[in-house]
Protein backbone atom coordinates (compact mmCIF):
# COMPACT_ATOMS: atom_id res chain seq x y z
CA UNK A 1 0.00 0.00 0.00
CA UNK A 2 2.71 2.50 1.15
CA UNK A 3 4.61 2.08 -2.54
CA UNK A 4 0.93 2.58 -4.60
CA UNK A 5 0.76 5.28 -2.04
CA UNK A 6 4.39 6.73 -2.96
CA UNK A 7 3.71 5.80 -6.79
CA UNK A 8 0.68 8.26 -6.53
CA UNK A 9 2.11 10.77 -4.93
CA UNK A 10 4.77 11.26 -7.50
CA UNK A 11 2.57 10.73 -10.47
CA UNK A 12 0.26 13.35 -9.04
CA UNK A 13 3.42 15.72 -8.25
CA UNK A 14 4.55 14.95 -11.92
CA UNK A 15 1.14 15.73 -13.90
CA UNK A 16 0.65 18.96 -11.59
CA UNK A 17 4.15 20.21 -13.29
CA UNK A 18 3.57 19.02 -16.92
CA UNK A 19 -0.18 20.72 -16.69
CA UNK A 20 1.87 24.14 -15.32
CA UNK A 21 4.49 24.04 -17.90
CA UNK A 22 1.89 23.51 -20.90
CA UNK A 23 -0.01 26.14 -19.96
CA UNK A 24 3.18 28.08 -19.54
CA UNK A 25 4.28 27.00 -22.91
CA UNK A 26 1.01 27.81 -24.26
CA UNK A 27 1.26 31.17 -23.07
CA UNK A 28 4.31 32.10 -24.57
CA UNK A 29 3.53 30.72 -28.02
CA UNK A 30 -0.02 33.24 -27.74
CA UNK A 31 1.97 36.05 -26.47
CA UNK A 32 4.81 36.12 -29.40
CA UNK A 33 1.93 34.99 -32.02
CA UNK A 34 0.04 38.59 -30.80
CA UNK A 35 3.29 40.28 -30.07
CA UNK A 36 3.92 39.54 -33.63
CA UNK A 37 1.05 39.91 -35.65
CA UNK A 38 0.15 43.28 -33.75
CA UNK A 39 3.69 44.38 -35.28
CA UNK A 40 3.64 43.16 -38.90
CA UNK A 41 0.08 44.86 -38.66
CA UNK A 42 1.36 48.05 -37.68
CA UNK A 43 3.86 48.03 -40.50
CA UNK A 44 1.08 47.21 -42.64
CA UNK A 45 -0.79 49.94 -41.77
CA UNK A 46 1.71 52.46 -42.59
CA UNK A 47 2.68 51.41 -45.58
CA UNK A 48 -0.99 50.94 -47.17
CA UNK A 49 -1.80 54.52 -45.74
CA UNK A 50 1.35 55.44 -47.90
CA UNK A 51 0.02 53.72 -51.02
CA UNK A 52 2.47 50.66 -50.32
CA UNK A 53 5.21 52.41 -49.12
CA UNK A 54 6.97 53.49 -46.70
CA UNK A 55 6.92 57.32 -46.10
CA UNK A 56 9.17 59.40 -45.58
CA UNK A 57 11.09 58.73 -41.97
CA UNK A 58 10.51 62.92 -41.11
CA UNK A 59 6.65 62.32 -41.38
CA UNK A 60 7.25 59.48 -38.45
CA UNK A 61 6.52 60.47 -35.05
CA UNK A 62 4.98 59.57 -31.82
CA UNK A 63 2.99 62.05 -31.31
CA UNK A 64 -1.31 62.95 -32.33
CA UNK A 65 -0.79 65.53 -35.20
CA UNK A 66 0.97 63.42 -37.93
CA UNK A 67 -0.09 61.27 -40.61
CA UNK A 68 2.48 58.37 -39.77
CA UNK A 69 3.09 57.25 -36.41
CA UNK A 70 4.62 53.77 -35.00
CA UNK A 71 5.96 53.26 -31.73
CA UNK A 72 9.33 51.98 -31.53
CA UNK A 73 10.05 52.52 -35.35
CA UNK A 74 13.54 54.06 -36.15
CA UNK A 75 15.34 54.97 -39.51
CA UNK A 76 16.21 51.64 -40.39
CA UNK A 77 13.35 50.30 -40.39
CA UNK A 78 12.41 50.93 -43.86
CA UNK A 79 15.58 49.37 -44.81
CA UNK A 80 15.29 46.14 -42.75
CA UNK A 81 11.48 45.32 -43.47
CA UNK A 82 10.94 43.29 -46.71
CA UNK A 83 7.45 43.45 -48.04
CA UNK A 84 5.97 43.79 -51.82
CA UNK A 85 2.53 45.32 -52.80
CA UNK A 86 -0.11 44.06 -55.23
CA UNK A 87 -2.71 46.71 -56.61
CA UNK A 88 -5.76 45.88 -58.77
CA UNK A 89 -8.41 47.75 -60.28
CA UNK A 90 -12.17 48.02 -59.36
CA UNK A 91 -12.87 45.05 -61.80
CA UNK A 92 -10.47 43.12 -60.48
CA UNK A 93 -7.66 43.36 -62.98
CA UNK A 94 -3.68 43.59 -61.99
CA UNK A 95 -2.80 47.14 -62.11
CA UNK A 96 0.77 46.45 -60.63
CA UNK A 97 3.20 44.45 -58.51
CA UNK A 98 5.72 46.30 -56.25
CA UNK A 99 8.57 44.17 -55.61
CA UNK A 100 11.54 46.41 -55.20
CA UNK A 101 11.88 46.28 -51.45
CA UNK A 102 12.21 42.12 -51.70
CA UNK A 103 14.50 39.70 -53.44
CA UNK A 104 12.90 36.42 -52.00
CA UNK A 105 9.71 36.85 -54.11
CA UNK A 106 9.52 37.06 -58.09
CA UNK A 107 6.58 38.75 -59.87
CA UNK A 108 4.63 36.02 -60.51
CA UNK A 109 4.87 34.01 -57.37
CA UNK A 110 3.92 38.03 -55.68
CA UNK A 111 0.75 38.32 -58.29
CA UNK A 112 0.07 34.38 -57.32
CA UNK A 113 -0.40 34.93 -53.10
CA UNK A 114 -2.50 38.30 -54.05
CA UNK A 115 -5.18 36.44 -56.45
CA UNK A 116 -5.25 33.66 -53.43
CA UNK A 117 -6.13 36.39 -50.91
CA UNK A 118 -8.01 39.22 -52.68
CA UNK A 119 -11.14 37.23 -52.53
CA UNK A 120 -10.88 35.88 -49.19
CA UNK A 121 -13.22 36.44 -46.47
CA UNK A 122 -10.16 37.78 -44.10
CA UNK A 123 -8.66 41.66 -44.41
CA UNK A 124 -5.29 40.23 -42.34
CA UNK A 125 -3.32 36.89 -41.95
CA UNK A 126 -0.41 35.30 -43.01
CA UNK A 127 0.38 33.50 -46.48
CA UNK A 128 3.04 31.27 -46.18
CA UNK A 129 6.05 33.57 -44.67
CA UNK A 130 4.42 37.05 -44.95
CA UNK A 131 1.31 38.90 -42.84
CA UNK A 132 -0.69 40.62 -45.52
CA UNK A 133 -3.47 43.20 -44.97
CA UNK A 134 -6.06 43.44 -48.20
CA UNK A 135 -7.18 47.32 -48.28
CA UNK A 136 -9.02 49.72 -50.26
CA UNK A 137 -7.01 52.20 -52.46
CA UNK A 138 -10.32 54.30 -54.16
CA UNK A 139 -9.62 52.97 -57.57
CA UNK A 140 -9.49 49.46 -56.89
CA UNK A 141 -7.59 46.91 -54.44
CA UNK A 142 -4.16 46.61 -52.98
CA UNK A 143 -2.52 43.90 -51.02
CA UNK A 144 0.75 44.30 -49.02
CA UNK A 145 2.55 41.42 -47.82
CA UNK A 146 5.43 41.74 -44.94
CA UNK A 147 8.35 39.28 -44.55
CA UNK A 148 7.55 37.87 -41.37
CA UNK A 149 10.26 34.99 -41.81
CA UNK A 150 12.88 36.12 -39.31
CA UNK A 151 10.73 37.02 -36.64
CA UNK A 152 8.77 33.58 -37.22
CA UNK A 153 12.40 31.76 -36.97
CA UNK A 154 13.05 33.91 -33.84
CA UNK A 155 9.81 33.04 -32.13
CA UNK A 156 10.69 29.33 -33.40
CA UNK A 157 13.81 29.14 -31.43
CA UNK A 158 12.66 31.15 -28.33
CA UNK A 159 9.94 28.37 -28.32
CA UNK A 160 12.51 25.42 -28.65
CA UNK A 161 14.90 27.11 -25.58
CA UNK A 162 12.28 27.53 -23.11
CA UNK A 163 10.90 24.16 -24.26
CA UNK A 164 14.71 22.71 -23.39
CA UNK A 165 14.93 24.86 -20.58
CA UNK A 166 11.25 23.35 -18.85
CA UNK A 167 12.64 19.70 -19.86
CA UNK A 168 15.78 19.91 -18.09
CA UNK A 169 13.75 21.36 -14.84
CA UNK A 170 11.24 19.06 -15.29
CA UNK A 171 13.83 16.65 -14.93
CA UNK A 172 15.23 17.82 -12.16
CA UNK A 173 12.25 17.97 -10.44
CA UNK A 174 11.10 15.06 -11.28
CA UNK A 175 14.57 13.23 -9.52
CA UNK A 176 14.27 15.67 -6.64
CA UNK A 177 10.44 14.48 -6.17
CA UNK A 178 11.38 10.60 -6.36
CA UNK A 179 14.01 11.31 -3.69
CA UNK A 180 11.83 12.91 -1.19
CA UNK A 181 8.71 10.98 -2.19
CA UNK A 182 10.09 8.62 1.03
CA UNK A 183 10.26 11.27 3.00
CA UNK A 184 6.94 12.26 2.72
CA UNK A 185 5.24 9.46 2.95
CA UNK A 186 7.02 8.49 5.86
CA UNK A 187 4.31 9.30 8.47
CA UNK A 188 1.88 7.43 6.90
CA UNK A 189 4.08 4.31 6.66
CA UNK A 190 5.17 4.54 10.32
CA UNK A 191 1.15 4.96 11.11
CA UNK A 192 0.18 2.24 8.51
CA UNK A 193 3.02 -0.11 10.07
CA UNK A 194 1.42 -0.16 13.52
CA UNK A 195 -2.16 0.07 12.65
CA UNK A 196 -0.97 -3.62 10.91
CA UNK A 197 1.36 -4.32 13.85
CA UNK A 198 -1.59 -3.84 15.82
CA UNK A 199 -3.62 -6.17 13.77
CA UNK A 200 -0.98 -8.98 14.06
CA UNK A 201 -0.89 -9.19 17.61
CA UNK A 202 -4.82 -8.87 18.17
CA UNK A 203 -5.29 -11.37 16.20
CA UNK A 204 -2.67 -13.83 18.30
CA UNK A 205 -4.09 -12.43 21.14
CA UNK A 206 -7.80 -13.10 20.91
CA UNK A 207 -7.32 -16.63 18.85
CA UNK A 208 -5.86 -18.39 22.00
CA UNK A 209 -8.82 -17.31 24.29
CA UNK A 210 -11.65 -17.61 21.42
CA UNK A 211 -9.91 -21.10 21.14
CA UNK A 212 -10.35 -21.65 24.92
CA UNK A 213 -13.92 -20.34 24.53
CA UNK A 214 -15.03 -22.89 21.90
CA UNK A 215 -12.97 -25.82 23.76
CA UNK A 216 -15.07 -25.01 26.79
CA UNK A 217 -18.18 -24.85 25.47
CA UNK A 218 -17.47 -27.93 23.79
CA UNK A 219 -16.99 -29.45 27.09
CA UNK A 220 -19.69 -28.21 28.63
CA UNK A 221 -22.30 -29.29 26.16
CA UNK A 222 -20.81 -32.42 26.22
CA UNK A 223 -21.48 -32.93 30.07
CA UNK A 224 -24.93 -30.79 30.75
CA UNK A 225 -25.94 -30.64 27.02
CA UNK A 226 -26.78 -27.83 24.94
CA UNK A 227 -28.97 -25.25 25.68
CA UNK A 228 -29.85 -21.44 24.98
CA UNK A 229 -26.89 -19.79 26.97
CA UNK A 230 -24.49 -21.96 25.92
CA UNK A 231 -25.75 -21.14 22.08
CA UNK A 232 -25.91 -17.64 22.35
CA UNK A 233 -22.08 -17.81 23.76
CA UNK A 234 -21.16 -19.84 20.60
CA UNK A 235 -22.37 -17.62 18.28
CA UNK A 236 -20.57 -15.00 19.58
CA UNK A 237 -17.47 -16.25 19.46
CA UNK A 238 -18.31 -17.28 15.97
CA UNK A 239 -18.64 -13.51 15.03
CA UNK A 240 -15.90 -12.44 17.09
CA UNK A 241 -13.41 -14.82 15.19
CA UNK A 242 -14.89 -14.24 11.73
CA UNK A 243 -14.31 -10.15 12.46
CA UNK A 244 -10.86 -11.25 13.27
CA UNK A 245 -10.17 -13.51 10.48
CA UNK A 246 -11.08 -10.69 8.09
CA UNK A 247 -9.17 -7.67 9.72
CA UNK A 248 -6.63 -9.88 9.20
CA UNK A 249 -7.15 -10.67 5.60
CA UNK A 250 -7.37 -7.03 5.21
CA UNK A 251 -4.06 -6.18 6.48
CA UNK A 252 -2.74 -9.32 4.16
CA UNK A 253 -3.84 -7.65 0.88
CA UNK A 254 -2.69 -4.44 1.99
CA UNK A 255 0.86 -5.89 1.71
CA UNK A 256 2.32 -5.22 -1.44
CA UNK A 257 4.54 -8.12 -1.86
CA UNK A 258 0.95 -9.98 -1.74
CA UNK A 259 1.05 -11.64 -4.95
CA UNK A 260 -1.76 -13.32 -6.57
CA UNK A 261 -2.06 -17.09 -7.24
CA UNK A 262 -3.07 -16.88 -10.71
CA UNK A 263 -4.79 -19.46 -12.40
CA UNK A 264 -6.69 -20.23 -15.30
CA UNK A 265 -10.20 -21.12 -14.51
CA UNK A 266 -13.74 -20.99 -15.62
CA UNK A 267 -15.23 -18.10 -14.04
CA UNK A 268 -19.06 -18.83 -15.74
CA UNK A 269 -18.70 -21.74 -13.22
CA UNK A 270 -17.16 -20.20 -9.84
CA UNK A 271 -19.68 -17.21 -10.59
CA UNK A 272 -22.65 -20.30 -10.42
CA UNK A 273 -21.35 -22.11 -7.74
CA UNK A 274 -21.04 -19.65 -5.46
CA UNK A 275 -24.21 -18.13 -6.45
CA UNK A 276 -26.09 -21.44 -5.76
CA UNK A 277 -24.76 -21.26 -2.33
CA UNK A 278 -27.27 -18.37 -1.36
CA UNK A 279 -30.30 -19.62 -3.04
CA UNK A 280 -32.26 -21.30 0.04
CA UNK A 281 -31.68 -17.96 1.73
CA UNK A 282 -33.12 -16.29 -0.77
CA UNK A 283 -35.87 -17.86 -1.04
CA UNK A 284 -36.22 -18.60 2.85
CA UNK A 285 -36.35 -14.15 3.04
CA UNK A 286 -38.99 -15.01 0.26
CA UNK A 287 -36.78 -12.88 -2.65
CA UNK A 288 -36.40 -13.84 -6.33
CA UNK A 289 -33.49 -14.43 -7.86
CA UNK A 290 -32.49 -13.96 -11.83
CA UNK A 291 -29.38 -15.34 -13.49
CA UNK A 292 -27.67 -14.49 -16.28
CA UNK A 293 -24.63 -15.85 -16.32
CA UNK A 294 -22.70 -16.15 -19.71
CA UNK A 295 -21.26 -19.83 -20.47
CA UNK A 296 -17.85 -20.60 -20.71
CA UNK A 297 -16.06 -17.67 -19.55
CA UNK A 298 -12.53 -17.67 -18.58
CA UNK A 299 -10.14 -16.03 -16.82
CA UNK A 300 -6.69 -16.11 -15.11
CA UNK A 301 -6.33 -14.96 -11.51
CA UNK A 302 -6.43 -16.11 -7.99
CA UNK A 303 -10.23 -18.14 -8.03
CA UNK A 304 -10.46 -17.93 -4.26
CA UNK A 305 -10.23 -14.64 -4.41
CA UNK A 306 -13.11 -14.11 -7.00
CA UNK A 307 -14.63 -16.68 -5.52
CA UNK A 308 -14.84 -14.76 -2.15
CA UNK A 309 -15.44 -11.59 -4.29
CA UNK A 310 -18.90 -12.97 -5.63
CA UNK A 311 -19.92 -14.57 -1.87
CA UNK A 312 -19.60 -10.96 -0.32
CA UNK A 313 -21.44 -9.62 -3.53
CA UNK A 314 -24.00 -11.95 -2.99
CA UNK A 315 -24.26 -11.64 0.64
CA UNK A 316 -24.77 -7.91 0.92
CA UNK A 317 -27.42 -8.39 -1.72
CA UNK A 318 -29.23 -10.95 0.48
CA UNK A 319 -28.85 -8.64 3.59
CA UNK A 320 -29.87 -5.52 2.20
CA UNK A 321 -32.49 -6.56 -0.18
CA UNK A 322 -36.01 -5.27 0.60
CA UNK A 323 -38.49 -7.62 1.83
CA UNK A 324 -39.94 -9.88 -1.57
CA UNK A 325 -37.44 -7.85 -3.78
CA UNK A 326 -35.53 -9.00 -6.80
CA UNK A 327 -31.64 -10.22 -6.65
CA UNK A 328 -30.64 -10.11 -10.20
CA UNK A 329 -26.76 -11.72 -10.63
CA UNK A 330 -24.94 -11.07 -14.60
CA UNK A 331 -21.69 -12.33 -16.14
CA UNK A 332 -20.33 -10.69 -19.30
CA UNK A 333 -17.87 -12.27 -21.07
CA UNK A 334 -14.98 -11.13 -23.59
CA UNK A 335 -11.66 -10.11 -23.27
CA UNK A 336 -12.39 -8.07 -19.67
CA UNK A 337 -15.53 -10.11 -18.12
CA UNK A 338 -17.98 -7.76 -16.14
CA UNK A 339 -20.16 -9.12 -12.84
CA UNK A 340 -23.00 -7.35 -11.62
CA UNK A 341 -24.82 -7.73 -8.88
CA UNK A 342 -28.47 -5.93 -8.23
CA UNK A 343 -30.77 -5.96 -5.57
CA UNK A 344 -34.26 -3.68 -5.28
CA UNK A 345 -33.31 -1.46 -2.08
CA UNK A 346 -35.91 1.33 -1.13
CA UNK A 347 -33.01 3.96 0.59
CA UNK A 348 -30.76 3.79 -1.47
CA UNK A 349 -31.11 7.63 -2.45
CA UNK A 350 -30.35 8.50 1.12
CA UNK A 351 -27.14 6.28 1.37
CA UNK A 352 -23.45 7.65 0.63
CA UNK A 353 -22.15 5.47 -2.07
CA UNK A 354 -18.94 6.74 -1.89
CA UNK A 355 -18.17 5.25 1.10
CA UNK A 356 -19.40 2.00 0.79
CA UNK A 357 -15.85 0.42 0.23
CA UNK A 358 -14.71 2.10 3.74
CA UNK A 359 -13.58 0.34 6.24
CA UNK A 360 -16.23 -0.14 9.18
CA UNK A 361 -19.16 1.99 7.28
CA UNK A 362 -22.54 0.34 7.55
CA UNK A 363 -24.81 2.13 5.10
CA UNK A 364 -28.01 1.11 6.82
CA UNK A 365 -27.32 2.33 10.74
CA UNK A 366 -30.70 0.34 11.87
CA UNK A 367 -28.75 -3.00 10.78
CA UNK A 368 -26.02 -3.18 13.37
CA UNK A 369 -26.15 -6.09 15.27
CA UNK A 370 -25.43 -9.60 13.32
CA UNK A 371 -25.23 -7.92 10.52
CA UNK A 372 -21.57 -7.89 9.41
CA UNK A 373 -18.68 -5.46 10.42
CA UNK A 374 -18.19 -3.33 7.28
CA UNK A 375 -15.42 -4.77 5.74
CA UNK A 376 -17.04 -6.96 3.01
CA UNK A 377 -17.04 -4.41 0.73
CA UNK A 378 -13.31 -2.96 1.78
CA UNK A 379 -12.09 -6.63 1.08
CA UNK A 380 -13.66 -6.88 -2.27
CA UNK A 381 -12.47 -3.91 -3.13
CA UNK A 382 -9.03 -4.89 -2.28
CA UNK A 383 -9.39 -8.38 -4.34
CA UNK A 384 -10.73 -6.93 -7.25
CA UNK A 385 -7.91 -4.07 -7.45
CA UNK A 386 -5.14 -6.78 -6.81
CA UNK A 387 -6.85 -8.20 -10.59
CA UNK A 388 -5.74 -4.76 -12.10
CA UNK A 389 -9.87 -4.39 -11.98
CA UNK A 390 -12.11 -2.20 -10.90
CA UNK A 391 -15.37 -2.20 -8.66
CA UNK A 392 -18.46 0.38 -8.38
CA UNK A 393 -21.48 1.04 -6.81
CA UNK A 394 -24.27 3.31 -8.13
CA UNK A 395 -27.96 3.90 -7.94
CA UNK A 396 -30.37 2.70 -10.20
CA UNK A 397 -32.67 5.19 -9.84
CA UNK A 398 -35.45 2.84 -9.76
CA UNK A 399 -35.13 1.90 -5.88
CA UNK A 400 -32.80 -0.59 -6.81
CA UNK A 401 -28.48 -0.44 -6.24
CA UNK A 402 -26.02 -2.41 -8.66
CA UNK A 403 -22.51 -3.83 -7.92
CA UNK A 404 -20.43 -4.34 -10.69
CA UNK A 405 -16.99 -5.73 -11.20
CA UNK A 406 -14.66 -5.31 -14.39
CA UNK A 407 -11.63 -7.70 -14.25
Amino acid sequence: MIYRLRRKFIRIITLSFVSVFLILLLSIYLFTTIQTNASLDDLADVISANNGTFPNFDNFTHGSNHPFRLNGIDKEVPFTTRFFTVRFDSSGRLVSADIRSIASVTREEAVQYADEVLYGSRERGWKNDFRYKRYDTGNGTAVVFINGANIKRANQGFIIAATTVFLICGIVIILLIILISKKAVKPVAESYEKQKQFITDANHELKTPLTLIRTNLDIMESESGANEWLSDIREETEIMTELVNRLVTLARMDEDQNELNALSFNLSNAVTETVSIFTSAIEKSQKQLSVDIASSVGYIGDEASIRQVISILMDNAVKYCDEGGTICVSLCGGKHPVLTVDNTYSSVGSIELSRLFDRFYRADKARTYGSGFGVGLSIAKASVEKHRGNITVRNLGNEAIRFQVKL
